[in-house]
């Protein structure tokens, strides 16, 4: 059989990352480290962290916190959960943390998050518009919002 050749191996990495990336989406709320996401595929966390930051742009680490974020904005926008409560329902385990990096996505804090989306008229778009619109946004690149 013989062994791979380069382009063979880079499209099993490219599905290995594939499967990474969709057991965050799917478990994006469980406890998971980029240690057990290697596992999972057979990799090392280091040889996983590099590959995966060359495919997407960003490390699984930060990846994961997007999908946090943006379940958290769903979750805020919909007004039932306080933020603490949010911040354990989309798997976090650090108020402090999830407030930093939500901040540094969105622009807003969680609670100012949550007191706009009260007032704004998003809140009457459609839910798939309104995930569209509010995507946030990655690598530290959110611009701090005006004061109202």
């Amino acid at each position: 059989m013989g062994t791979r050749t380069a382009a063979e191996q880079r499209l099993r990495d490219l599905a290995l990352l594939r499967r990474v990336r969709d057991r965050i989406d799917r478990e994006h709320a469980s406890p998971l480290d980029v240690e057990a996401l290697a596992a999972g595929v057979g990799m090392s966390a280091g040889h996983l962290s590099r590959q995966f930051k060359a495919a997407y742009g960003e490390s699984p680490y930060s990846y994961l916190m997007t999908r946090r974020v943006e379940r958290a904005m769903a979750l805020l926008r919909r007004g039932d959960l306080s933020v603490t409560e949010v911040c354990f329902a989309v798997g976090s385990s650090s108020l402090g943390t999830f407030s930093t990096r939500f901040t540094e996505l969105v622009g807003l804090s969680p609670s100012e998050y949550r007191r706009r989306a009260r007032t704004d008229r998003a809140a009457e778009l459609p839910s798939c518009v309104t995930k569209r619109v509010t995507r946030p946004i990655r690598n530290r690149e959110a611009v701090p919002s005006e004061p109202v």
